[in-house]
């Protein structure tokens, strides 16, 4: 599929989609959101690769939907745009891949959710974080479905029922982001992060982010359970046990085998 709303890049263990809309700062439309499951389901694909970065071309991360898609449209219709938007969502947190947000600028509504939804996000000291809907007559309900994963019930309603943006820090203190670094130096942050975490083991890197998202979704005693079982899967793989041999024999592991 060769894309016209993308830019992808592609070095070493890592993978990169820009979103390629900056005159209309990103925003989502039918075109854009289809070229991205396209592309985060090779990603998965590709065996290479073990850390996905997601960013926005320009000054915006990412607008939110575009409202020229959404405009005259019928319920049923809405439906199925919403519905593609919550599944570029769902299919960042279902990949095997880290998935890293870097956010570069302003993430508004489902750009704002694009950002939560991410495994990890590193944010521009310049970016912005809003769901605006309830100051136009609707509220960024699908947005709140993956912002009150990462923040507290307070926060994410504040977020929701005020339409106000807040900066990078304090997306930082409540959760919505991992880190805030200079502008200039997202990139290279960005890079950096992705880099540490493509160096560890390719199964570590899966069995941890499957378990982390299954077990959000189960009840305590549950959660035991399939974390009893996911670890001992983990363990006796050929990456576990050499990992294990390289700790007690004080050495570094042998290239990881991703078996």
């Amino acid at each position: 599929m060769e894309y016209q709303n993308l830019i992808i890049e592609k070095k070493d263990k890592i993978g990169k989609i820009t979103l390629n809309r900056p005159r209309v700062g990103n925003a989502l439309n039918g075109p854009l959101t289809g070229e991205l499951l396209d592309a985060l389901r090779r990603f998965d694909g590709d065996p290479e690769i073990l850390v996905l970065i997601i960013t926005g071309a320009g000054t915006m991360f990412c607008s939110g939907h575009d409202f020229s898609d959404l405009h005259g449209k019928n319920g049923a219709e809405l439906r199925r745009v919403f519905g593609k938007s919550v599944e570029v969502m769902e299919t960042i947190s279902a990949i095997n891949k880290v998935v890293i947000a870097s956010v570069n600028g302003l993430a508004t509504a489902m750009g704002c959710a694009l950002a939560a939804a991410c495994d990890l996000a590193i944010a521009s000291e310049q970016a912005k974080f809003q769901t605006p809907g309830v100051n136009i007559g609707f509220s960024c309900v699908t947005p709140m479905a993956a912002i009150y994963r990462s923040v507290g019930r307070k926060k994410c309603l504040e977020l929701v029922l005020t339409g106000e943006a807040i900066d990078a820090r304090e997306a930082e203190r409540i959760g919505l982001v991992n880190k805030v670094v200079p502008h200039p130096d997202l990139e290279k942050a960005t890079l950096e992060w992705a880099e540490k975490i493509a160096s560890k083991a390719p199964l570590a890197l899966q069995f941890g982010k499957k378990a982390y998202y299954a077990m959000a979704n189960m009840q305590h005693q549950q959660a035991y359970k399939y974390a009893v079982e996911m670890i001992s899967l983990n363990a006796d793989t050929e990456d576990g046990r050499e990992g294990m041999a390289a700790f007690i024999e004080k050495r570094a592991p042998r290239p990881w085998k991703g078996r």
